[in-house]
């Protein structure tokens, strides 16, 4: 836009310059969905978060059979399509991502309120690589209490969140270290690792709400030692290739 005005009776022409939409438009957070098969939950997750100022929520489908696509975009989010695999979903995401912060959530989690602001106080704080939610599981169990517990105490202690504890660093960052590794399985707990070694990593006292799904399909006895062993597993050195063939030929033979 150009506006004139008169100096010492001539007339002197200013240039305003204008910032480009594309910078403008940058929105402050990211929120990456991957997805599959997730028509019956994640009209919920979407609805909680839609009107979430400064924010864009992408959508990453794994090739669904049901109409999990259809489902996102009737929301009006972003919906993209992705070989399955939740490292490689959350990767296609953030490749699509605008925003300067990135937040990986769950299909079947719920965030608490203001948690953009949460966000943004956090990841601002000098120290601090990547941030992370407390873990509460949306059913009524004294066993599921347990397992939040148990959850809560190795994120405060230890600062090794999971994924379903909602993930969330900024977008230079993601980018620096490479975004999720390429494997079947444990993409979260890689990827806090290498995190652990670029800072602090800070988990809010606010909680997320994930579903008790995994635990009332298959028991909370049974669904626990799998994890525990998982995690044991890993940590001693199984490739992640050994470790999905078993966990995921374990899940269909039950």
């Amino acid at each position: 836009m150009n506006l004139e005005t008169k100096v010492s009776g001539r007339v002197v022409r200013k240039v305003c310059i204008k910032r480009p939409p594309e910078l403008s438009s940058t929105p402050f957070l990211s929120i990456i969905i991957p997805a599959l098969n997730e028509e019956e939950n994640i009209a919920r997750t979407l609805a909680s978060i839609r009107n979430t100022p400064d924010a864009e929520i992408i959508v990453v489908d794994g090739n669904s059979a049901d109409r999990t696509v259809d489902v996102a975009r009737s929301y009006g989010v972003k919906a993209l399509t992705a070989n399955p695999g939740r490292a490689g979903q959350m990767n296609a995401g953030a490749a699509a991502a605008k925003g300067r912060a990135l937040l990986f959530l769950h299909a079947d989690t719920l965030l608490p309120d203001a948690f953009d602001e949460i966000i943004r106080r956090i990841i601002a704080q000098p120290g601090v690589s990547a941030g992370a939610f407390r873990l509460k599981i949306d059913a009524p169990s004294r066993g599921l209490r347990f397992i939040e517990w148990a959850a809560n105490l190795r994120s405060k202690y230890l600062k090794m969140p999971y994924g379903d504890q909602a993930i969330f660093l900024r977008a230079d960052l993601f980018n620096d270290l490479g975004g999720y590794a390429k494997v079947p399985i444990m993409e979260d707990v890689e990827l806090i690792r290498r995190l652990r070694l670029r800072g602090r990593i800070a988990i809010s006292n606010a909680p997320v709400f994930t579903s008790a799904r995994r635990w009332e399909k298959l028991g909370l006895t049974r669904t626990t030692l799998i994890n525990y062993g998982m995690i044991i597993a890993y940590h001693l050195g199984v490739s992640t290739t050994r470790l999905a063939q078993w966990y995921y030929g374990h899940r269909r033979q039950l």
